[in-house]
This record gives C-alpha cells, sequence and structure tokens, in this order.
C-alpha cells in the first residue's frame, strides 16, 4: 500500500492521538475534553479555528501560492456512544458507560494528522481548506451547526467517511448516488380511557390501539412501498397500563424510519402519521404524533465519487477499491453537507486481515481497528484537498 511519505512519518503521531481519543470517549454535545485536546493541538500546529456550537471545531488552512484557489471542506465526527467499552486493552475506556464503538476517535486522529500535513504544505497550494470536527453525529445534530455558522459558504467540495470493520485494512469504497438512509425518529401518544379490564366496554384501551398501530405500520414496508424500494419502519419502544387489571388509558410507542430518497423519505413519514391517527381514530381514541429529522439520505455526488475514485486509486491499488458495497440503512448526518455542496463519503476498510476471528461489529463494545487504517484514511483527506484544490 503506497501511503506518501510524508503521511507514513506521522503514523506514531495518529497513533497516539486515535488511543488518546479512544481512552476519553464522550457522548454527544458533551464532547468537551475532546474539544479541548482537538484544539490544544491545532493551536500547536499554528492553526486558526473557531469553536462551532459548544463543543464543535472548525479550522482553516489557507494555501499560500499564488492564485485564489478553490475552497475544500474535510469533516471527522467526535462523540462516542453511550455503552461500556469491553476490551482489555491499554488504551480501553476510562470514562465508565461510555465507549468509541463507532470510529469516530480513528476519524479525528486521521483528521488531525491531515491537519498537520496541510499545514507543512500550504506553500505548495493555493485556496483553502476548511476542517470540520463535528459533534453529535450519533444524534444528528452537529453537521446543522457549521451549515447554520455558514461554514459551507463557497466551498466546492466536501470530504468525509467512515471506518467499517468488515473490509480490509487497506481497502476503500467508493461509490456515487444514495449510499446510507435517512433516519428519522416517530413518537405516537396514544390516548384512551381507563376502566376495569372486566368492563372492557367502558373504556377506549390505548394498549390495544397501539398493537394494532404497531402491527398496521408494517403494512408500509409490506404494502405502501414500491417492492424494488428499501424502506425500513422499526418500533423499538412500547409503554403502557399501570396494572394487570385496568384499561391502559394512555400508551407511547416511539421508532424510526429510515429511506434513501427524499421522496421516499417524506411519503414514509406522512404515512407513519396517517396510520396511527386513523387507527386510534377507529378505535375511539385520540393520538398526537411526533416526527423529528435525525439526517437526510446520504446521497454522493458521482463526479465527486469519480474524483475520489481516482484519488484513492494510486493510495491502496485498483484492486482494493470496492465500488459495488451495498448501501447501509445506518445513517449519518454528513448528509447534511452534501444536501448543500457535491461531495463525496467513502468507507475506510479497519479489519486485520491476518486476523482469524470476526471483527466486532459497530456499536458494539469490543468493536477495534487495525491502525494502518490511520494512514489510509489521513493520506485520502489530504489528497482529495490537494487533488481538487489543483
Amino acid at each position: 500500500m503506497p501511503i506518501k511519505p510524508c503521511i507514513a512519518k506521522e503514523e506514531n503521531y495518529l497513533i497516539t492521538l486515535r488511543r488518546w481519543f479512544h481512552a476519553r470517549p464522550e457522548p454527544s454535545l458533551q464532547e468537551f475534553e475532546t474539544y479541548k485536546k482537538i484544539a490544544s493541538e491545532l493551536d500547536a500546529l499554528g492553526i486558526p479555528h473557531q469553536k462551532i456550537g459548544d463543543t464543535g471545531i472548525a479550522a482553516t488552512i489557507r494555501g499560500e501560492k499564488p492564485g485564489t484557489g478553490k475552497v475544500i471542506a474535510l469533516r471527522a465526527d467526535m462523540d462516542a456512544l453511550s455503552l461500556d467499552d469491553l476490551k482489555t486493552v491499554p488504551y480501553a475506556s476510562k470514562n465508565p458507560g461510555y465507549c468509541h464503538a463507532c470510529g469516530h476517535d480513528v476519524h479525528m486522529a486521521a483528521l488531525l494528522g491531515a491537519a498537520k500535513v496541510l499545514q507543512e504544505k500550504r506553500a505548495e497550494f493555493a485556496g483553502e481548506v476548511r476542517l470540520f470536527f463535528q459533534q453529535a453525529e450519533e444524534i444528528g445534530g452537529g453537521a446543522k451547526h457549521f451549515i447554520a455558522a455558514g461554514l459551507l459558504d463557497g466551498v466546492h467540495r466536501v470530504f468525509g467517511g467512515h471506518v467499517i470493520p468488515t473490509m480490509d485494512v487497506g481497502t476503500v469504497g467508493i461509490g456515487g448516488g444514495p449510499r446510507n438512509a435517512s433516519s428519522d425518529y416517530f413518537k405516537i401518544d396514544v390516548k384512551g380511557r381507563s376502566a376495569h379490564a372486566a368492563t372492557p366496554d367502558k373504556g377506549v384501551d390505548a394498549l390495544y390501539i397501539a398493537a394494532q398501530i404497531v402491527t398496521n405500520l408494517q403494512a408500509i414496508v409490506a404494502r405502501n412501498t414500491h417492492p424494488i424500494d428499501s424502506v425500513l419502519v422499526s418500533v423499538g419502544k412500547l409503554n403502557a397500563g399501570t396494572q394487570y387489571n385496568s384499561l391502559a388509558d394512555s400508551a407511547v410507542i416511539e421508532g424510526t424510519t429510515r429511506a434513501f430518497t427524499p421522496e421516499i423519505r417524506t411519503r414514509t413519514n406522512e404515512t407513519v402519521r396517517r396510520i396511527a391517527e386513523g387507527t386510534t381514530h377507529m378505535f375511539g381514541g385520540t393520538a398526537d404524533v411526533t416526527i423529528k429529522h435525525f439526517a437526510p439520505p446520504l446521497i454522493n455526488d458521482y463526479a465527486a465519487a469519480k474524483e475520489a475514485l481516482e484519488i484513492a486509486t494510486p493510495i491502496v491499488g485498483v484492486s482494493h477499491i470496492r465500488t459495488n458495497y451495498a448501501k447501509a440503512l445506518w445513517a449519518d448526518d454528513f448528509a447534511d453537507f452534501l444536501e448543500h455542496v457535491k461531495g463525496v463519503y467513502v468507507l475506510i476498510g479497519a479489519k486485520n486481515p491476518a486476523s482469524t476471528s470476526p471483527p466486532a461489529a459497530l456499536h458494539h463494545g469490543m468493536f477495534d481497528v487495525d491502525e494502518k487504517a490511520l494512514l489510509t484514511f489521513c493520506n485520502l483527506y489530504v489528497d482529495f484537498a490537494l487533488h481538487y484544490m489543483d
């Protein structure tokens, strides 16, 4: 794997940073120590930066070569997950109940490494590189802070990615079009009327209504979606009732919808509302439906994906490029950036090919990476910026 020498020499720096972040995971919107660490590294590199929200950071590297150049944005997410780190390694989480089980520690370290290299090379390019260290990806709330701050103004391309344990290290997944699904949250508050369980005709059973809603929601996929389209409707929570021999006077359903196009996303969420309200009305109750939009579908620009393919191939070799990888129903609010600027989101292989054990999945307390993935990701960050500005 011909990683550039300017990247390879930063391997210890990258690993040290990654392990620092991994040992100190913080949840969404509480990335305070993470923010301080990134800010101190940027200060040491002489890179100006500003706080975005309470914990996000936007930094800027301006090329010194004559000419106007272009503006490129590179993004890494910062937040960790609320689960225990189950690994017995020196860099295991020091914060009980939190774990970098989604690879954001790798993303931050790789972008800081890229910042170091680009800062050293700033005399070689014209233009501007904006570095987005983005909070709250796991709850779909961080990218909006950067957009609201005007940090996409004038940007020509945005680049980001995600480590993935199902691809060998040194492998990169690049594809145009829809790659990740939208992620939306729904909450259905059902109101009925309590009565003794022996006289159900005297009440309106909110639990029964909620059960019918859960069943009817499955018709969205089975009967309200074209068979070729991919839609997911999942109910993860149902609370109802206070006593075994009384009808529940209220019930609360919570769940998520996923889709790969804006049109299907809108239609799916409208159908959730219609089914909830119609089912409840049919049985004499009322329903209050709340829908929150966490992330839109992640749709890579085809031209940007082609550019990324041209950039990645010399780094990892054509045999280590995956263009036909499956779309994923998990979401990433990097999609918010792609709604405003052409860009691409790639997958970075993080599996040790010599390991005989199956890798732990993302969002599992045993999740870990082959740290050679840091070099791949860092090199891609650097080359995407330099290639496009050139």
